[in-house]
């Protein structure tokens, strides 16, 4: 290389004067495109001679050639939605966000809420199709995770929730309300200087939501992951993967649908008596009197009578939005013993930021101390309980019910009663969205379990503080003023 490069400058230098009329010395033309490429990191794949240098065609062709090639590169890189069907057991959000967080993902939104003794995670991560599915098969390897799919490319219903707050002046509300009309919201709460809007829908009308408020002012945001179930083709089976609410005392029956029998043989089903304990809710016999039945819409009430002081609470925790952050939280309640009832992580107001409600019971004095231990991250921002303030609190559940053409008129009058709307329809499931707190839930679906409930995807509960200052449930004993 050393006895070549002397006879090409030479070569190049005399063509360049007899070109141009101008001496120009060679070797600092090449110096300094070579310094110029080091400090542009995109082209570090160009090589650059001196023929490339004299030669614009060919330095041209170069770096269209890198600039296709890095487009294509960066092409593979989507974003995936990944659907986990899990058995209870203890530290398994934990686990799984840790598969995620050593091969340095970050998980865009995670959603989880209670269904018995499963439950199934809808978790939107990107990356590329290779390396996802050797995440994939390690999620697989993870003990009682029953079901792993990508269902990105697949026909799919997916939903979002979130609750904004923001600046609303009397001046401003009109306005408002015309945007939360035309984008199918709910006003949740009121005050002198805000309001507390609920949305619900896919990923982009979310964006367009925020982008629409945004001129007034967003005071604070609360999002759910992105749950989404398969759209179901017509004249296939329904799927059955067990989801039931038969965990409820009050609730009892054989199961009424054949087809759930049938469809158990193909898969692997885990019975209830392995279950102990879990990460995302404790499954208990309901014979025994000495546990809590945290599965109960009613378990988070107090009464006179108990002395535990156990009961549901609710953390709102502010973290950077950084690959391995969800890992290293959870590990703080799976190292502490400390049960995750729900668990929701989506993008906060502020960019770089993410928002992680979770419920977990436990008492007031132990929750405290778990303050202390979150505050302790670098990664954590803010730490609130407010199960002690009133706030507006909801969740959104994606249900899909077995129902042939007779029973279809039943379902939807249910639906109607709570609300909820029908989103997906073939000729063997129907697929309705709801929206409230776990009471509303636990309603519904013990309702449809006489249909037959084929699966469920839950986000578990996001929640806001009422700037109002105003909750029925902290009204409840009260004698309302005149």
């Amino acid at each position: 290389m050393a006895a070549v490069l002397p006879n090409t400058i030479c070569t190049a230098k005399s063509c360049h004067e007899n070109a141009l009329g101008v001496s120009i010395s060679l070797p600092w033309k090449v110096s300094r495109l070579a310094s110029m490429c080091t400090r542009w990191r995109g082209f570090t794949g160009l090589t650059i001679s001196a023929g490339n240098v004299d030669n614009p065609i060919a330095a041209d062709s170069a770096f269209s050639n890198n600039s296709s090639t890095s487009s294509f590169s960066r092409t593979k890189v989507r974003r995936h939605t990944i659907s986990v069907f899990v058995g209870d057991e203890s530290g398994m959000i934990n686990r799984i966000a840790g598969v995620f967080a050593r091969r340095g993902y970050n998980i865009e939104s995670l959603a989880v809420g209670l269904n018995k003794d499963k439950a199934l995670f809808t978790i939107v991560v990107s990356g590329t199709e290779k390396v996802l599915q050797q995440v994939m098969e390690q999620l697989q390897k993870l003990v009682n995770v029953l079901k792993v799919e990508d269902i990105s490319n697949e026909p799919q219903v997916e939903r979002e929730l979130m609750l904004v707050k923001v600046n609303a002046e009397p001046e401003q509300r009109v306005e408002i309300m015309w945007l939360v009309d035309i984008f199918r919201a709910k006003i949740v709460d009121i005050s002198e200087h805000s309001l507390t809007i609920e949305v619900t829908g896919d990923p982009g009308k979310m964006v367009a939501v925020q982008r629409n408020l945004s001129k007034f002012g967003i005071k604070e945001i609360a999002r759910t992951g992105k749950i989404a179930l398969r759209r179901e083709k017509m004249g296939a089976s329904a799927p059955f993967w067990r989801f039931s609410a038969a965990s409820y005392p009050d609730l009892e029956g054989p199961q009424p649908v054949d087809a759930m029998v049938a469809g158990a043989r193909d898969r692997t089903v885990v019975s209830e008596s392995d279950y102990v304990g879990g990460d995302v809710y404790p499954v208990e016999r309901y014979g025994d009197p000495s546990v809590n039945k945290v599965l109960d819409a009613h378990w988070g009430a107090l009464n006179d009578g108990d002395t535990s002081g156990l009961r549901s609470h609710t953390l709102s925790i502010l973290v950077n939005d950084l690959p391995g952050v969800l890992n290293i939280v959870t590990g703080v309640f799976a190292r502490r013993g400390y049960n995750i009832q729900s668990l929701a992580v989506g993008h906060a107001e502020t960019l770089g930021l993410s928002r992680i409600t979770t419920v977990v019971p436990a008492t007031d004095k132990s929750i405290s101390n778990l303050v202390l231990q979150l505050y302790k991250l670098v990664e954590v921002h803010e730490v609130c309980d407010i199960t002690h303030v009133p706030f507006a609190e909801r969740e959104l559940m994606l249900i899909k019910v077995a129902v042939n053409t007779a029973a279809r008129r039943d379902v939807l009058d249910i639906a109607s009663i709570f609300r909820a709307k029908a989103v997906d329809v073939c000729d063997h499931t129907i697929t309705l969205e709801l929206t409230g707190d776990l009471n509303k839930m636990v309603a519904l679906q013990r309702l449809l379990e006489p249909f037959g409930i084929c699966e469920v995807a839950r986000t578990g509960r996001i929640a806001l503080i009422r700037e109002s200052g105003v909750d029925s449930t902290h009204l409840r004993g009260y004698s309302f003023p005149l």
